[in-house]
């Protein structure tokens, strides 16, 4: 472990997160509503949902940039409302852009960091070192931030949040811009924070993201908590079993649908860019049985394959992505969109 990065050794004896009918409401549109949570502290929560399904507006809550319309929130045993100062000290946020000073070099982008949490100018310089270091910014830390490439600032924005090593830690699309490898650095950087009693909130589109780091994960569709549960209770909930059918045509999509229809053991999804059709199926449901009822109904298949239930599926089943939120508001603000 890096004692240095954590500056840590005990976990807090309070729960990381606790929410109680969380709601946010801009004019007659809720972006948030009837929303409970529950982190354990050292733990990885993995908030998901579509565009626009409430994610970023719970994050605001939570972080005491934006007031709650209804419910309360507690971070690190703090009210987000009543005790808001004290819960930005115990905080650390990164949002979906990176909130780094362009015209300073990413030391002293981090040394500024430190000096605004009122540390020693030796101090901030030494934990500005460590974490140039870890996040393998420190052949790059007298240049130019706006020299960075888009996964540089985002490590860079990253490494600003952990200069006060705070308790909890939000992180809003964290790894977006970061090419595979800069992902799984920041990946393994964020187990050890955890398994040193830090706790996490993650939103990410990247479905993988959330299978890899989070303990619970709670699902998020139009504003309203639509599923909780561990990555695996998840993928149990939609079923163990997908076949995964490659057709050589878009169109004869839904004909693969209904031709695959006696096999299937809930609601099939399709991509028509990809002319993928899945479709969860009973376990041990023969491949060559699928290969020939789309052979009978003149499906052309260019590749059919099993799999168990992603996230992906989770996702797809659970959310429903073409329905529209009562009442929305043509004018809202920027964190209602999000």
């Amino acid at each position: 472990m890096h004692e240095n990065l954590i500056q840590r050794t005990n976990t807090s004896p309070r729960a990381g997160i606790v929410v109680h009918g969380l709601g946010k409401r801009f004019g007659e549109f809720w972006a948030l509503r009837d929303f409970d949570l529950e982190v354990p502290a050292g733990t990885v929560l993995g908030l998901l949902g579509h565009n626009g399904a409430g994610k970023t507006t719970a994050v605001r809550l939570l972080t005491t940039l934006a007031q709650p319309t209804t419910g309360s929130a507690h971070v690190d045993g703090l009210d987000v409302v009543a005790d808001a100062a004290a819960v930005r000290s115990r905080i650390g946020l990164a949002g979906q852009s990176a909130a780094v000073d362009d015209l300073l070099t990413a030391r002293a982008n981090l040394e500024l960091v430190g000096r605004l949490y009122h540390q020693p100018r030796v101090a901030a310089r030494r934990r500005a070192a460590e974490l140039l270091e870890r996040l393998s910014l420190a052949e790059h830390a007298d240049r130019l931030v706006k020299t960075f490439s888009g996964g540089m600032r985002r490590r860079l924005d990253l490494a600003a949040t952990l200069v006060a090593a705070p308790p909890v830690l939000f992180l809003d699309e964290p790894t977006t811009g970061l090419d595979p490898a800069s992902r799984n650095e920041l990946w393994e950087l964020l187990r050890e924070l955890v398994s040193d009693g830090t706790t996490l909130l993650l939103t990410t589109q990247y479905l993988e993201e959330a299978d890899r780091l989070a303990d619970q994960i709670v699902l998020l569709d139009h504003g309203r908590q639509a599923a909780a549960g561990t990555p695996a209770e998840l993928k149990a909930r939609v079923g163990g079993e997908r076949i995964a059918v490659t057709l050589l045509a878009a169109d004869h999509l839904p004909a693969g649908e209904a031709a695959l229809a006696p096999f299937a053991d809930g609601p099939a999804t399709s991509d028509a860019e990809e002319r993928v059709l899945t479709v969860p199926v009973r376990a041990g449901t023969p491949l060559l049985e699928i290969a020939r009822a789309l052979d009978h109904a003149g499906v052309a298949a260019q590749d059919v394959n099993r799999r168990q239930a992603t996230l992906d599926d989770v996702f797809l089943t659970l959310t429903n992505r073409t329905a529209a939120p009562a009442a929305v508001q043509p004018d809202l603000p920027t964190e209602a969109a999000a």
